[in-house]
């Protein structure tokens, strides 16, 4: 069972973590949602498309112009307050590796805390077991954050990862929180090359045969693009694909760009293995 704020999800629920990015220079979307009413506008519109999660960024994953936790925070607490205002039921999320923006995020309603950079500030599990908040445990193979691989190698990346990520979980559990609110991520890109993404994704049981509930961010990544050679702006449809192999084999969350896509991408593999009923069957049936 997963329980992320009020909501609780049995197994075989396939649910969408929206990326809302409170960034000037975000890879995605270009600064889109920078404007904090350009960012309450996104919100809404992920809520009407489906998604049960709002996931907010105030820096980006990439190198680049440095955003210290005091901007950081500027940038994401008054956000997260009138999210909450906003829409009461929303579950909340906050990516951020650092303990200080979790405990200013979570003292004004944030469920949960995505650490994207693998556990790099420890003092953030111990936020979430304050708070009784969510966290996600990521791989991103020891590398600093807001760095870039070079030439990274394992000897089983598939390995590294459910070491790292279960040792995570683990950790955050001791520390105290509920184990019910822990989700671990492969963390496709990083720390890893186009082969590395690719062996976890086609290896993704080996994480969800753990326990733990499995996230994961494909959104239009570097290895999609390099998987296909297409650029940003071409890679929804092999985001899509990559989405149905991961949900197929028992991914729970998943953190995304394209909301309405990726719930019709979802429903149909719910669909597909009988979680779900079709929405509407009439046909050789009249």
């Amino acid at each position: 069972m997963l329980n992320l704020g009020p909501h609780e999800f049995g197994p075989g629920a396939l649910v969408i973590m929206a990326i809302v990015n409170r960034t000037p220079d975000s890879f995605y979307d270009r600064g889109a949602t920078f404007a904090f009413d350009k960012a309450l506008e996104r919100v809404a519109s992920v809520v009407a498309d489906g998604a049960e999660i709002v996931d907010i960024g105030g820096v980006k994953a990439a190198p680049g112009d440095e955003v210290d936790a005091a901007e950081e925070i500027r940038r994401t607490v008054d956000f997260v307050a009138a999210v909450r205002e906003r829409h009461p039921q929303l579950i909340i999320s906050v990516d951020t590796w650092r303990h200080e923006v979790g405990r200013a995020v979570c003292e004004v309603g944030a469920d949960i805390l995505n650490d994207a950079w693998g556990g790099h500030d420890p003092r953030l599990a111990e936020v979430a077991a304050e708070f009784d908040a969510a966290i996600v445990c990521t791989h991103a193979g020891g590398v600093e954050p807001r760095t870039r691989p070079h030439r990274i190698w394992y000897d089983d990346v598939m390995a590294d990862v459910l070491e790292r990520t279960v040792g995570l979980a683990e950790r955050a559990a001791q520390l105290g929180v509920d184990p019910s609110r822990i989700m671990i991520d492969p963390g496709h890109d990083f720390g890893k090359n186009t082969w590395h993404s690719l062996e976890v994704t086609r290896r993704l049981t080996e994480m969800v045969d753990t326990g733990w509930p499995v996230l994961v961010s494909l959104s239009n990544k570097d290895f999609v693009g390099e998987a296909l050679d297409l650029p940003l702006e071409q890679r929804l449809l092999g985001t899509l694909s990559a989405t149905a192999v991961c949900a197929w084999q028992g991914a729970q969350v998943f953190r995304a760009h394209n909301v309405a896509e990726t719930r019709q991408v979802l429903d149909m593999v719910a669909a597909i293995r009988g979680s779900t009923p079709p929405r509407r069957a009439v046909r050789g049936l009249a």
